[in-house]
């Protein structure tokens, strides 16, 4: 089983947020023990930037045994497709893409999304299998 993990989960355990922190890190050794568990590059950048310069979140990813799993075309082509609904559905956020890349990737590169923001990726990506720690 893989688990595509997104970064509100990533940075709730990262910044021991103390409403989500515990229950995304439970959730996280759940989803470890069932299988793998990736970020993609979009989540990965937006670690990154918790941590500062170069490589500085590629430790603490390690630590909990996330792997890069860069988005493939499939994926990109999806994610687009995804936006371009959101956009004709009267959706006016302009820098919304990353968040449908990481459901575009969950979506056909792994077996579920671990994410608190549920909405979201049920509504877009109805076939996806969404975990929420928090619920």
């Amino acid at each position: 089983m893989i688990t595509a993990v997104d970064t509100s989960v990533l940075v709730d355990v990262f910044e021991a947020d103390a409403e989500f922190g515990p229950s995304s890190a439970r959730a996280l050794r759940s989803c470890l023990a069932e299988g793998a568990l990736v970020a993609c590059d979009a989540v990965w950048a937006e670690v990154a930037a918790h941590f500062g310069k170069g490589h500085a979140a590629s430790e603490p990813m390690a630590k909990l045994r996330v792997e890069f799993s860069p988005v493939e075309m499939l994926s990109a082509s999806a994610a687009g497709e995804g936006w371009r609904a959101y956009r004709k559905a009267g959706g006016t956020r302009e820098r919304l893409v990353a968040d449908f890349l990481i459901g575009a990737h969950a979506l056909t590169q792994a077996d579920r999304l671990l994410t608190r923001d549920r909405g979201f990726y049920r509504r877009y990506f109805s076939d996806l299998q969404v975990l929420d720690p928090s619920a």
